[in-house]
């Protein structure tokens, strides 16, 4: 049976829609995982994924890039301060989750923070990133590391691409021309009034909303078709997740 390969959008705490996700995706042998970030902040449960996806991860073929959240979440591990805007945008569930969670076991979650890579590219030449890059070179020649996982411009940039113009055009963004496919998190769908995953030229946005009224999506790679986690908030009874 032919391997497949799942890209998995932005999960944000909810254990129980990724948990659902898993069991409608039944990943066999060969498989491949590729989860695109933002794995905390939002609903209650965001320690709880980190140590799903560290099981996870030792029954798989998983990848597992860096969110911005992800990031943040990092950085307070490590005995940083509690950022604001970090705290505003789902912060402060993750911390409670955290109080749950003994020493030994944050240590073993930093350790799968510190392992999480910025981007990955497969064999078909397809990126797989969290938000984005701005160097025409590509993210190897990225100046900004942070572009990896907060940009925008390049899922704006597709989004209004004028299709009349013919990719051998110099006017035709060359971010477009570097891979064959691009997938990323980040932005969600729904701000959009689509509760699908989105494509604009050859990137495609997975990111459908489970922080906030939309759910947990994994994308096949090669044939398109998607699977969606019920809608999160359901899931989530008397909780916010980060809708305000």
């Amino acid at each position: 049976m032919t391997a497949r390969t799942f890209v998995i959008g932005d999960i944000h705490g909810a254990l129980r829609a990724l948990e659902q996700l898993i069991g409608l995706i039944q990943p066999r042998g060969g498989d491949r995982l590729i989860f695109l970030g933002d794995y905390v902040d939002g609903w209650s449960q965001s320690a709880e994924v980190i140590t799903y996806l560290m099981e996870l991860d030792k029954q798989h073929n998983c990848i597992f890039i860096r969110g911005n959240h992800d990031a943040w979440c990092e950085a307070w591990l490590r005995g940083g301060l509690r950022d604001d805007v970090w705290l505003f945008h789902g912060g402060e569930a993750t911390i409670e989750s955290y109080e749950r969670l003994v020493t030994a076991a944050r240590k073993e979650h930093l350790a799968f923070f510190d392992a999480l890579v910025n981007y990955y590219v497969d064999e078909h030449h397809r990126l797989f990133i969290h938000a984005g890059f701005s160097s025409m070179h590509g993210p190897h020649r990225e100046p900004y590391m942070t572009n990896f996982s907060w940009d925008r411009t390049l899922w704006e940039m597709a989004l209004v691409m004028d299709q009349r113009i013919p990719k051998n055009s110099l006017l035709y963004p060359k971010r477009l021309l570097l891979f064959n496919e691009i997938y990323i998190g980040h932005t969600p769908t729904t701000n959009y009034d689509v509760t699908v995953p989105m494509q604009a030229c050859n990137v495609w946005n997975v990111d459908t909303g489970a922080a906030f009224r939309g759910r947990i999506s994994a994308l096949d790679v090669e044939t398109k078709a998607f699977l969606q986690s019920d809608v999160v908030m359901k899931l989530y009874p008397g909780e916010r997740g980060r809708n305000r």
